[in-house]
């Protein structure tokens, strides 16, 4: 059967189960669209969390960054996977315990503040509409090569799935539809990356194959030969570069870490279980869900890698000829994704670090995880999988997305401020009003993304880090921390990371991508923007802190408040409460 054919059943019947599953567990009350009424098994709610984590960045981009970046990539694998240790020690139990339906509602019940309720919104939908982003270039990228549209239908398309699931089953919906999710994109993963593993090396396991000898008969190990090439090439050895210093490393790591801990949309996920127990079992199980494919992704970087410069400079050491180019390349090039050209008229296709020299112009690191597959010449049930997986990876992040912006206003800003006295029906169609509204803005956002959207993921996480992640640390291990306080640190760490941010894309805008070439000398301490939410945060631990010492501490029941959701449930201490 051919690609096309294949792909198209591969993909609308993973459409037709979503739909089915979002029918069959549609929300009929608050409870069931906000938090799936308490009732999702810890071991489900992981597998959904996983799907819910492993966006269009982590199926799509990751691998990418890995592939060009070599060790330097690391930093997205440390700090994603950190974050979910911070998250299930220090954040998700207790907020559990606390009850709440939201990340707002929880701040501004522990701030006892409508004021640090609002600029908690406000700090959510900003990280989470940077966020989405990402996953609606995703989706146009899957659609526009493997159904062969334009990038904008590909978007359209994908805009009205997620609308008909997120908007009927809200929570309860979204929460069974990607635990179907995780399943198609942990296969549409791993498999294409055994049998690359086993035709390289021989050996199935990826992650082992990552580190075995290749079987071409060189008797070399699988990095040492990719190390040999790009250094051939004139690039940085893949196994020692690294991105900027190693403080802009270990930035750019914590940003990602307590990012991930403070992404609104991760930790709803744990509201939606029976119990505190289950949460910190949830997060356990949320781990090695993801864990199952963030292994994989070094080996499929790598590979991706070396099987990308097999084919175009063959180790004959003869450059491809142009017009000799595979099908694969060809059918990259009708997206806009990849591009060639010619600059010195010899018909060959050269990739060098000497940017004179190279004449493959552009290569959108995007497509590496679902070119891969073609590149290394896989059958096209694999390469139909993959385009599934991809898919999957992208809506079901954008689900939980859409549900935290929409939960956010229509339950924090509406029932909880300005219209306390709506009934339980009105609060539920004004959930899917704003969520049909946010549909409809991810989606221009995904068509004309603004002029920071390269940097869009890490930029989210930044904004999370220097906004929410501290306001909760503070509310849980910060008896005295009040509203006041909170509210001049959330409003310090956004505001000096969005300043950051803004001041280098904006310059970015103005002056062109190749201004921007020398624009790490000026970067504070040279930190890179889309690392800069750990030093936002910082700023807002230390504005909170200097404020609350003007202004007092919070009042006795909040501090009692504090202590209680802190003490273990039936222990002695908390029947003394």
């Amino acid at each position: 059967m051919d690609l096309t054919t294949l792909t198209y059943i591969f993909v609308f019947g993973t459409f037709g189960l979503y739909f089915a599953i979002a029918w069959w567990a549609r929300a009929r009350s608050t409870s069931d669209f906000y938090v799936a009424n308490k009732g999702v098994h810890p071991v489900l709610n992981g597998m959904a969390t996983g799907a819910d984590w492993m966006s269009a960045a982590s199926f799509i981009s990751m691998a990418g960054l890995i592939a060009f970046t070599g060790y330097g990539g690391s930093v997205f694998l440390m700090g994603w996977t950190g974050g979910y240790v911070l998250l299930a020690m220090l954040l998700a139990p207790y907020l559990r315990k606390h009850g709440k339906f939201t990340v707002p509602e929880f701040i501004g019940d522990r701030y006892y503040s409508q004021t640090a309720r609002i600029v908690a919104v406000a700090c959510l939908i900003i990280a989470s509409i940077t966020y989405i982003i990402g996953q609606m270039k995703g989706v146009g990228v899957a659609f526009s090569r493997f159904l062969e549209l334009p990038f904008a239908t590909g978007l359209y398309i994908g805009m009205f799935v997620v609308w008909v699931y997120a908007v009927l089953g809200g929570m309860k919906g979204i929460t069974y539809t990607q635990i179907a999710q995780y399943v198609v994109l942990i296969f549409a993963y791993t498999v294409p990356a055994v049998f690359i593993s086993l035709h390289l090396t021989g050996n199935p396991i990826p992650q082992i194959g990552l580190g075995s000898k290749m079987i071409d008969g060189s008797d070399m190990y699988l990095l040492d030969k990719l190390d040999m090439i790009v250094k051939e090439l004139g690039f940085n050895e893949y196994t020692t570069s690294k991105m900027g210093s190693t403080l802009n490393m270990f930035a750019y790591t914590m940003s990602l870490m307590i990012g991930t801990a403070g992404l609104p949309h991760v930790i709803m996920r744990f509201f939606t279980v029976p119990s505190v127990k289950a949460a910190r079992s949830s997060a356990g199980w949320a781990l090695f869900f993801i864990a199952l494919l963030y292994t994989v992704a070094p080996a499929v970087g790598a590979m991706a890698r070396l099987n990308l410069i097999n084919t175009i400079q063959p180790a004959t050491g003869e450059n491809l000829v142009y017009a000799e180019r595979p099908q694969w390349f060809k059918n990259w090039e009708t997206t806009g994704l990849l591009k060639y050209e010619d600059k010195n008229g010899d018909g060959k296709i050269q990739i060098s670090s000497d940017k004179a020299k190279n004449e493959m112009v552009k290569i959108d690191r995007d497509i590496m995880v679902l070119a891969n597959p073609e590149i290394a010449k896989l059958p096209n049930w694999v390469i139909a999988l993959v385009a599934a997986g991809g898919l999957a990876a992208a809506l079901s992040t954008a689900a939980g997305l859409l549900l935290a912006i929409s939960s956010s206003i229509s339950h924090d800003l509406m029932k909880g401020v300005f219209v306390p006295s709506i009934s339980e029906k009105g609060e539920l169609m004004a959930s899917r009003i704003v969520m049909t509204l946010s549909v409809l803005l991810a989606g221009y956002l995904g068509l004309n993304p603004p002029a920071f959207a390269a940097g869009t993921v890490a930029l989210a996480f930044g904004l999370a880090a220097s906004s929410i992640f501290p306001a909760l640390m503070m509310g849980i291990f910060s008896k005295k921390i009040g509203s006041k306080a909170a509210v001049a640190g959330m409003l310090a760490g956004i505001g000096v990371t969005l300043f950051y941010v803004f001041q280098h894309y904006g310059i970015m805008f103005i002056k062109g991508t190749e201004f921007m070439m020398g624009m790490e000398k000026n970067w504070f301490f040279g930190i890179d923007p889309k690392a800069f939410g750990s030093v936002g945060a910082l700023v807002n631990f230390a504005v909170a802190y200097i404020v609350s010492k003007i202004t007092g501490p919070a009042p006795d029941h909040i501090q009692h408040m504090v202590e209680n959701m802190r003490v273990p449930a039936g222990s002695a201490a908390a029947h003394n409460h």
